[in-house]
């Protein structure tokens, strides 16, 4: 099986593909940092690394190109936080938020939209969402107005494509670079590492749930 996982060199999209390659599957993933994506991935068979920035067309078509065909998976991972500490809104830079949308929204839906053609009858498609998508948190308002809209674009699309698996999942708080990010100076040392959200993105994966938005933690209690 072929897939495609963005922001592959830390984190959650660092998890999930070293599952998905324990499970047999052929991945083509990126990340910015192409060092840091090479060491990541050092040692994992049938993964191919493209240094590149997602809001890149270039970049994503080389993307999908090495994937092969068909793709199975498409995971749009990567994700800008924007500008630490998280500004409020009255404040907030708009050509930084102009970047946020850019990565967070537009760059999923231009990666889809050039896998299309390449999809296979079975295919996955599973959007990184978060709950700031739907709670209001002070300071999160770049951030998770884009996960929103990501999360409206997921659905419009599942119902205009009803052949395929579309999916919007909030993973749930985990112990990463980006969460550390958002909170600077303080102990994040209590949130799970991200290994314990892939799971429920496997459950969406490999199961037949019907496209939507879903909790990776809510997931994993089902199927335990």
């Amino acid at each position: 099986m072929n897939g495609i996982v963005t922001g592959a060199s830390r984190g959650l999209g660092l998890a999930l593909t070293r599952a998905l390659v324990d499970r047999g599957w052929q991945l083509a993933v990126d990340a910015r940092d192409g060092s840091a994506l090479e060491h990541a991935i050092d040692g994992l068979d049938g993964v191919v690394a493209l240094a590149g920035d997602v809001t890149d067309p270039e970049h994503l078509e080389r993307l999908v190109e090495a994937a092969g065909k068909p793709i199975d998976l498409v995971v749009n991972n990567a994700s800008a936080l924007g500008p630490t500490p998280l500004p409020a809104l009255d404040a907030y830079p708009l050509d930084e938020l102009r970047r946020v949308y850019e990565v967070n929204v537009l760059a999923p839906l231009d990666l889809v939209q050039r896998a299309l053609s390449h999809l296979s009858d079975s295919a996955r498609i599973v959007n990184v969402s978060s709950d700031a998508a739907v709670e209001a948190y002070e300071g999160w308002g770049g951030y998770g107005s884009s996960k929103a809209a990501l999360a409206q674009v997921t659905a419009v699309f599942a119902v205009e494509h009803p052949d395929l698996h579309v999916y919007a999942v909030d993973p749930g708080d985990m112990r990463t670079q980006m969460q550390q990010e958002a909170f600077p100076g303080e102990d994040i040392s209590d949130r799970p590492p991200p290994e314990e959200s892939v799971p429920g993105l496997l459950a969406l994966i490999e199961g037949e749930l019907p496209s939507g938005l879903y909790h990776a933690r809510e997931l994993i209690e089902v199927s335990t």
